[in-house]
C-alpha cells in the first residue's frame, strides 16, 4: 500500500509537535505582551508620579510669593513636552487654575467626570487615596491616556504665607492633574508582539524540522523497516530478520518480530516435511491403486472375454446346430441314391436354410469385426442433413410397406468435420430399429438443431412412436449381444454408440414402454478426434 506523504508517521508527529510549540508559545506571548504592558504601566505610572512631585517642586515657592503667573509660565513650559496631553491645575473648589488647554480655565468640571470621580465619586478625600486609586487608564480620541491626579496639601509653609487664603485646618487646598500618552506603552508592546510573533514561528519551524528528522531517525525509519519485514514474511520469505537499533519499544517490537518470523519458519518447515511425507504417501497409495485398476481392468477384460465368448458360442451355436442337421440329411439322402423329385425339392429347401443360418452367422461375424475393430475415421466437411436424407432413402421401401409417416424437422445445421459414411450407417441403423419398432405403423420423427459457442454442436434426435424399451432394460441396449427383437443381432446400438463416440460426441436414449423410443446424438462440429 502506498502511504500519501501528509498520513506519514513522521509527518503526522512534526505538525503535532509544531502546533503544540505554537499554541504553548502563543500562550506564553499573551501573558508575556500582558506583562509588558502591566510594567510599562508601572513604569508610566511612576513617572506621571515624580513628574507631578517634580512640577509642584518647581512651583511651589512661586505659590508661597503668590507669583502665580511665574507658575503658570511655568506649567506651561512643562505642559509642552509631547508625551504630557493634559496638564489641569485645580483650586480647592474644583475650579480650573490652570489648564494645558487654555480654553478650560475658569471652568469648573463634572465632578463626575472621569478625572474627578477618584475624589468625588467615593466617600474619601484625595488625601487618603492611594497612589493606583489616584490614577487611572482612559481612551480619548483613539489614543490610551494616562492621568495621574496629585493633591496639594496645605503644609506648614503654606498656611504662614501672606497670600493664605485657605484655613490651616483644611487639609487639601487644590490638585494638579497630568495627563501622560500611552502611545509609546503601545507600541513598545506591539513590537515586542511582533518579534515574539516571529520568534516563534521561527522556533515552531525549527522545532517541527528537527522533530521530523528525529522522528524519521528513531521512529519512522525503523518501522518502515518492519513494515518491509512484514511484507517479506507475507510473501514466504522467513530468512531475512528485521534490523533492529537501540532498546527502545520499537526496538522490542523488531525483536519480537523476529522471534515471531523464526517461530513461523521452524513451523513452515515442519509442515513441508509433513506435506512431503503426505504427497509420499499419496504417492504410493496412488501407484498401489494404478495397480490394482490395472488389476481390475485386466479382470474386467477376461470377464468381459467370457461373456463375449458364451454370446457369440450361443449365437454362432444354433445356425451351426441346423447346417450341421441339415449337411447330415443331405448326406443321408445323396447316400441313399434315391433323388426323386420330392427329394430334390427338400435337398433344395434345406440348402436354402443352409444358406440363411451362413448369411446370418456371417452379418454376426461382420457386426462383431466392426464393433471389435477401430477403423481410421475418413474426415470430411460433412453436412449431415444430408446424411440423414440418405438414411431415409436407404430405409423409404420399409416404411413405405409398414405405412410409416416420416417427419423432417431440420434446422440449418454448419458443416461439420465427421466421416459422412459412417455417420449416415449410424443413423440408418438407429432408423432401421425404429422401423422395427412399429411394424403396425406409426410415425418417425427426425430432427437437426445447432447450438452455437459455447457448445457448438450439431443435435440429431431420431424418435418413434413404437413399443418402447422396458425401464429395466435401458441400460443394457447398448451392450453387445444384447437385443429385444426375435431375429436381431444385438450389435446395431454398440455400432453407433462406437461411430458418435469415435466423433467426440455422444448418445442417450429415452423410452417408455407404448409410447416409443428417442435417440439423441450430439456431435461436436470440429471434432476433438477426427
Amino acid at each position: 500500500m502506498q502511504i500519501r506523504w501528509w498520513d506519514r508517521l513522521g509527518v503526522k508527529l512534526a505538525t503535532a509537535i509544531a502546533l503544540a510549540t505554537v499554541l504553548a508559545m502563543g500562550v506564553s506571548l499573551v501573558l508575556l505582551l500582558r506583562t509588558q504592558r502591566q510594567h510599562l504601566t508601572a513604569n508610566a505610572l511612576g513617572s506621571a508620579a515624580g513628574m507631578s512631585e517634580t512640577i509642584l517642586g518647581s512651583i511651589q515657592n512661586d505659590m508661597l510669593e503668590d507669583e502665580r503667573t511665574k507658575a503658570y509660565r511655568i506649567m506651561g513650559e512643562i505642559g509642552r513636552q509631547s508625551r504630557i496631553t493634559r496638564l489641569r491645575l485645580f483650586d480647592a473648589s474644583g475650579t480650573i487654575r490652570f489648564s494645558k488647554d487654555s480654553g478650560e480655565i475658569g471652568h469648573r468640571p463634572d465632578m463626575q467626570a472621569d478625572a474627578c470621580f477618584p475624589c468625588h465619586g467615593k466617600p474619601r478625600t484625595a488625601s487618603s487615596l492611594t497612589l493606583d486609586e489616584r490614577t487611572q487608564v482612559s481612551t480619548i480620541n483613539g489614543h490610551q491616556i494616562l492621568s495621574a491626579i496629585t493633591p496639594i496639601y496645605n503644609d506648614t509653609t503654606c498656611s504662614s504665607a501672606g497670600c493664605h487664603e485657605h484655613p490651616s485646618s483644611q487639609r487639601v487646598i487644590g490638585v494638579l492633574e497630568l495627563g501622560l500618552s500611552l502611545d509609546d506603552v503601545e507600541r513598545d508592546t506591539q513590537s515586542l508582539g511582533r518579534v515574539t510573533s516571529a520568534l516563534i514561528v521561527a522556533a515552531s519551524v525549527v522545532v517541527g524540522l528537527l522533530t521530523l528528522v528525529l522522528t524519521r531517525r528513531l521512529v519512522v525509519r525503523p518501522v518502515a523497516q518492519l513494515v518491509e519485514a512484514t511484507k517479506r514474511v507475507g510473501s514466504g520469505d522467513l530468512d531475512q530478520p528485521a534490523p533492529i537499533t537501540g532498546r527502545d519499544e520499537i526496538a522490542a517490537l523488531g525483536t519480537s518480530f523476529n522471534r515471531m518470523s523464526a517461530a513461523l519458519a521452524v513451523a513452515q518447515a515442519e509442515r513441508d516435511q509433513v506435506l512431503q511425507h503426505l504427497e509420499q504417501q499419496v504417492e504410493e497409495r496412488t501407484q498401489a491403486l494404478a495397480q490394482a485398476q490395472k488389476q481390475l481392468v485386466q479382470t474386467e477384460k477376461l470377464s468381459s472375454l467370457g461373456r463375449l465368448s458364451a454370446s457369440i458360442a450361443h449365437e454362432i451355436n444354433n445356425p451351426l446346430a441346423g447346417i450341421l442337421t441339415v449337411a447330415k440329411l443331405l448326406l443321408r439322402t445323396f447316400q441313399s441314391g434315391a433323388m426323386d423329385e420330392k427329394a430334390q425339392a427338400g435337398a433344395i429347401r434345406h440348402l436354402t436354410l443352409v444358406q440363411r443360418e451362413t448369411e446370418r452367422c456371417t452379418a454376426i461375424v461382420r457386426n462383431l469385426l466392426g464393433f471389435a475393430r477401430e477403423r481410421a475415421l475418413t474426415v470430411t466437411d460433412a453436412d449431415l442433413n444430408a446424411a440423414i436424407d440418405e438414411a431415409l432413402f436407404l430405409i423409404n421401401n420399409q416404411t413405405s410397406l409398414q405405412g410409416i409417416t416420416v417427419s423432417r424437422q431440420l434446422g440449418t445445421l454448419p458443416l461439420v468435420r465427421a466421416d459422412f459414411g459412417q455417420l449416415r450407417q449410424a443413423f440408418a441403423n438407429i432408423m432401421i430399429n425404429a422401423c422395427d419398432a412399429m411394424p403396425q405403423g406409426g410415425t418417425l420423427t427426425v430432427s437437426t438443431r445447432h447450438l452455437p459457442a459455447p457448445d457448438e454442436v450439431v443435435v440429431v434426435t431420431i424418435g418413434d412412436t413404437g413399443v418402447g424399451i422396458p425401464r429395466e432394460q435401458l441400460s443394457k441396449v447398448l451392450d453387445p449381444f444384447f437385443t429385444t427383437k426375435e431375429k436381431g443381432t444385438g450389435l446395431g446400438l454398440s455400432v453407433v454408440y462406437g461411430i458418435i463416440e469415435h466423433h467426440g460426441g455422444t448418445m442417450t436414449l429415452d423410452s417408455t414402454v407404448g409410447v416409443g423410443t428417442t435417440v439423441t446424438m450430439r456431435v461436436p462440429v470440429r471434432s476433438i478426434r477426427a
